[in-house]
């Protein structure tokens, strides 16, 4: 009976291998134990056994294909087996699954629609004059904010330009404005609690609303219809602009008066109040902060003064040109070319890893180290030792001992969570042409610099044959990179 052959996982992290080169082909006989193919993951590219006994019926993937793990790759049976039907009974069962699973939900629309009353529509926040207020994206990089201080109760009175809140963000403390006046209905979340970016965290409206409908289906209370009524509102702005056109080549006042509509602009809530207060124009005022966001510091350091001053020396600049009319610059043609390389395996791997330590709360502390002794001592270690202790090895072995006697460096991030590793095992980096890997020197502060330095070498070579096992790359607790060969005081990765 045909059997399919399916992409093993060979690593933890694993989620799916390229086919390096198949060693059978369509026809050929295989029995348990063979080599049918070698597979690239994202550690190496390891050799793949068959467990099972027959002719090669099908392959899947070509060489150089990348196949997610447990899909199927191959098919093993008997000479001249119809492997077909199994391959289409597989895709025909999940296909019937489907659409049995479709066709349940289409029977109980119906009964939904039907239980809706002829003429009832959703519920709004603009249906029921309130405004919603979320919390706001206040940097490109938050996800949620904490809300440190609230300035108004429940019940409270509130003007479009009162600071509400302050929401403690990935990057500072920040201020939080109505832009709504009415009663304050309704607040969210708890001082101190932190709430995702849209999130609803108050509800702005008239005393008395019932904001019950809202607080059942968030989803209409912030789905309010503000886009079309922006665009509503801005083709009047636009015609209104377009009619006003002929003027502005009459009075050159005419475009600033254009200007003076900075609710698009970029800024923060408390920069805009101060803003407002000081009668400034955001239009005017040029950001600094992420994305060109215009913050506190940018309005307060804002003089008219600098803008007008500008306008004279901008005249001057003009006339400059004219006396540089002479100078003729040579025109230089190039060729604009680039050559693209499909990455590995491997490297997606060290590429995803790198990005992870980002994410990981982390800080930088460096130090300089007198060696002379330890300079010394290898000297003499190598007139007697069988193996030859690199420096490398020095560093290896001294970590460990520092992580023994320090557990709470030899830990890990796990979330919510810390996890203090009473083990030390080292990884240590080791470069290969396909990128980097990193085996794991196991029980390090328990091994003689001999021992070591033997037990790297032989990482070494396995790693450039490619004859590294899973087991050898995993469980590090922490790791040992070397760049000082090549003149390099200092490197984070």
């Amino acid at each position: 009976m045909a059997e399919v052959v399916k992409m093993p996982k060979m690593s933890d992290t694993m989620t799916e291998g390229v086919i390096a080169k198949w060693h059978k082909k369509v026809g050929d006989k295989v029995s348990s134990g063979d080599l049918i193919a070698e597979v690239e993951t994202d550690k190496a590219t390891m050799d793949f056994e068959s467990y099972q006994e027959g002719t090669l019926l099908y392959i899947g993937p070509k060489e150089g294909e990348a196949v997610p793990v447990d899909a199927v790759i191959a098919v093993l049976g008997e000479e001249g087996e119809d492997y077909k039907a199994l391959l289409e009974g597989k895709s025909s069962t999940d296909s019937d699954k489907k659409e049995k699973e479709e066709a349940t939900p289409k029977q109980e629309k119906p009964e939904k629609e039907e239980s809706v009353p002829d003429g009832g529509e959703s519920v709004t926040a603009e249906s029921l004059g309130a405004t919603v207020i979320t919390m706001p994206l206040l940097s490109d990089t938050m996800t949620e904010g904490v809300i440190a201080e609230w300035h108004f109760k429940v019940g409270d009175t509130i003007k479009s330009d009162d600071v509400i809140a302050d929401v403690e963000t990935d990057k500072a403390t920040m201020e939080v404005t109505a832009y709504a006046d009415g009663t304050l209905l309704y607040i969210g979340v708890e001082k101190g609690q932190a709430a995702k970016v849209n999130d609803i965290i108050a509800i702005v409206g008239k005393e008395g609303t019932d904001i019950t409908p809202l607080l059942k289906n968030p989803a209409a209370a912030s789905g309010k219809t503000e886009k079309p009524t922006e665009k509503g509102t801005d083709e009047p702005a636009a015609a209104s602009a377009e009619s006003k056109a002929p003027q502005a080549t009459e009075r050159e006042e005419e475009p600033q008066v254009a200007s003076s509509d900075d609710s698009r602009v970029k800024a923060s809530p408390l920069a805009r109040k101060i803003a407002k207060d000081k009668g400034i124009s955001l239009n005017e005022v040029k950001g600094t902060g992420d994305g060109g966001r215009i913050i506190k510091k940018d309005v307060e350091l804002y003089s008219p003064a600098a803008k007008t001053e500008a306008a004279p020396a901008a005249a001057t600049k003009t006339e400059a040109p004219a006396a540089a009319t002479t100078i003729s610059i040579p025109q230089y043609v190039g060729e604009e070319r680039y050559t693209e390389k499909p990455v590995t395996q491997m490297r997606k791997t060290i590429s995803r890893r790198l990005s992870e330590t980002f994410v990981i709360p982390h800080f930088y502390l460096t130090m300089k180290i007198d060696m002379d002794s330890a300079i010394q001592a290898r000297a003499k270690i190598n007139e007697v030792a069988p193996v030859k202790v690199s420096f490398n090895d020095l560093v290896i072995k001294a970590a460990a001992v520092a992580l023994k006697q320090h557990p709470a460096v030899n830990a890990s991030w796990q979330g919510d969570k810390i996890r203090y590793n009473e083990h030390v095992n080292i990884g240590v980096a080791v470069a290969v042409d396909e990128g980097l890997l990193v085996p794991v020197v196991r029980f390090a502060d328990g091994k003689s610099l001999s021992h070591i330095s033997a037990e790297v070498k032989e990482f070494a070579q396995r790693a450039k044959a490619k004859k590294l096992q899973p087991a050898d790359w995993e469980g590090s607790t922490f790791t040992v990179s070397n760049l000082g060969m090549f003149g390099i005081d200092e490197f984070t990765a």
